[in-house]
């Protein structure tokens, strides 16, 4: 069991998976696939109904915050019980190039770009705190985030989520190519 979390699964097995679970949630409930609308549920649930953009009934899609908490139960368990002790294989030109950049890699994480230390630093705090305030802020502002628009909307055929996927990968690769190598040479 181990080694078949360890390693990468074939495309061709992780992709119709992941493909198939929009027409499963389209068939079982008319329900779409998406992971950062459950955040909206959550403040929805959390702050008072005075502010507009939380007042609409989120117990109709409390569906979606057992999703969300189903994937946080699935990935504590697997850390804690099935894999142990294990680190995942990082491809090696991804660490040559990553030690180009000064990134040490010693795990899946880079602890010198995602740490409680380096967040106080021009670099951490440019990674950890602008870059998921601009996720965030651009997952809203598109209207949703890659899984939702790249699985569910380009596979009901939404030209919103075709610019949208088209732009998120524009920007990935910018990020990759040139904002990225400018962050980490300050």
């Amino acid at each position: 069991m181990k080694v078949l979390l360890m390693n990468p699964w074939p495309w061709y097995v992780s992709g119709p998976l992941i493909g198939l679970t929009v027409p499963l949630l389209l068939l079982i409930g008319n329900k779409t696939f998406g992971i950062s609308s459950s955040m909206r549920h959550v403040c929805a649930s959390c702050f008072p109904a005075n502010i507009p953009f939380f007042k609409y009934d989120w117990k109709k899609e409390r569906w979606n915050l057992f999703f969300v908490a189903g994937i946080l139960f699935g990935a504590v368990l697997t850390s804690r019980f099935l894999v142990t002790g294990l680190t995942p294989d990082i491809n090696p030109k991804l660490a040559e190039e990553l030690a180009g950049y000064g990134i040490p890699v010693s795990g899946i994480v880079p602890e010198s770009l995602v740490s409680w230390s380096s967040l106080f630093s021009l670099k951490g705090f440019l990674m950890m705190i602008v870059g998921g305030f601009l996720v965030g802020f651009g997952t809203r502002y598109a209207g949703g985030c890659t899984s939702g628009h790249a699985i569910m909307g380009l596979s009901s055929l939404q030209l919103p989520s075709l610019i949208a996927t088209c732009c998120f990968m524009a920007g990935g690769i910018l990020m990759a190519n040139f904002i990225l190598p400018l962050i980490l040479s300050l």
